[in-house]
């Protein structure tokens, strides 16, 4: 019902239009770092420019179809399903026509697609069953986001060589802001949820500073917020700044790691 709930007060923020851009902050960060960083370590490329483009558009073109999917089934209102329908092809040709093209000077791009194909399933029917706000469902879609880095970083360097601790800096530290919004939205009457979220950055604090000294800063800040800032029950504003804040010292700090 929560879903239903959101796609109603959408609704009535937007005079009953659909919004053509996903008002997901947390998204938008956990899709920029890793292309950013991909770039950062590996040089830039000629198809750079394309494929900024041509992500973003692809990401926005499934977000609409999984909301036509899920609304088919449970909105009330027959034309809700609809309104995803015009923005979802807008989208999708608009990464049909600057990603096909990469294809052809980037063959390899067609199994690192593919490799994104089972997260998109998982999320996928996450919709479909309309429990988006499920921790499978978040976690699932930062695989594809992080592998992005390594997308970028053989454009740029012509090999995946390198890329792989990169990579695993972004998943250590984009899975690990699921669990803790969560901790101040959804979850943020579950003691058990924060101390599960507490323990996973903590881990992660240590995995990273396995990957590279210079990891173990910005992991300790990442700590620190997952300890000091549930109890204090921010707004949501304040939970949106301070990630985007995070993920900007993450994406500063993998130059100086790898």
């Amino acid at each position: 019902m929560d879903g239903v709930r959101t796609a109603r007060r959408t609704a009535a923020r937007t005079g009953g239009r659909t919004r053509w851009l996903p008002d997901q902050h947390g998204a938008w960060a956990m899709l920029a770092v890793p292309f950013l960083g991909g770039i950062l370590l590996g040089g830039p490329a000629p198809a750079d420019l394309a494929l900024l483009v041509a992500w973003p558009a692809g990401y926005v073109a499934v977000h609409h179809g999984q909301q036509w999917l899920r609304l088919r089934r449970v909105a009330r209102n027959p034309r809700a399903a609809g309104r995803h329908v015009r923005p979802g092809l807008v989208f999708g040709a608009g990464c049909a026509a600057l990603g096909a093209p990469l294809l052809f000077p980037y063959p390899w791009l067609v199994p690192a697609a593919l490799c994104a194909v089972p997260f998109v399933a998982v999320n996928t029917y996450h919709a479909w069953r309309n429990r988006e706000r499920a921790l499978l469902n978040g976690l699932a879609a930062v695989v594809p986001a992080c592998g992005m880095l390594a997308v970028t970083y053989r454009m740029g360097s012509g090999s995946y060589a390198g890329a792989w601790p990169a990579v695993a800096a972004c998943l250590l530290y984009f899975g690990g802001t699921v669990p803790h919004v969560k901790t101040m939205i959804r979850e943020r009457n579950s003691p058990v949820y924060r101390r599960a979220s507490v323990a996973c950055h903590a881990l992660a604090l240590a995995a990273a500073a396995l990957l590279s000294p210079w990891l173990a800063l910005p992991f300790a800040v990442f700590l620190a917020r997952a300890v000091l800032l549930p109890p204090r029950r921010p707004r949501i504003a304040v939970v949106g700044a301070v990630e985007l804040t995070c993920s900007l010292l993450l994406l500063a700090t993998l130059p100086l790691a790898f």
